[in-house]
């Protein structure tokens, strides 16, 4: 994971960042796959990605409360900074962030997946 961040706690029943990284590629790619970036369905990709991505990872693993961000921004030669502190288990929760680019857009996508007690 280029120039990403990511906690993984490889313990039994743990949030595998592994895969919830694999799921969000995913969906980036079914929402925006080779669409050049259009300001007028940033709205539409974002929802869509956020939607998609917490249905699959509801589907894939043990009860989490879920949080996902998304951030499309336009290929213009500016930078782009994110980051995230969390204060929780470590045993159990976990974050990933994916980075997503094709030649006209950034895409940046961050789970937090924070076990039901």
């Amino acid at each position: 994971m280029t120039g990403m961040e990511e906690f993984h706690n490889g313990s039994e029943g743990a949030f595998n960042s592994e895969e919830a990284d694999n799921i969000v590629k995913e969906c980036i790619e079914s929402v925006v796959g080779g669409d050049d970036y259009s300001q007028s369905q940033v709205n539409k990709w974002t929802a869509s990605i956020v939607e998609r991505c917490l249905t699959q990872l509801v589907k894939s693993w043990k009860p989490y409360k879920y949080i996902v961000t998304c951030a499309v921004m336009q290929k213009t030669g500016a930078g782009l900074h994110t980051a995230n502190s969390c204060y929780w288990d470590t045993a159990m929760d976990g974050s990933c962030t994916v980075r997503w680019e094709n030649r006209t857009m950034n895409c940046v996508v961050s789970v937090f997946a924070v076990a039901i007690a």
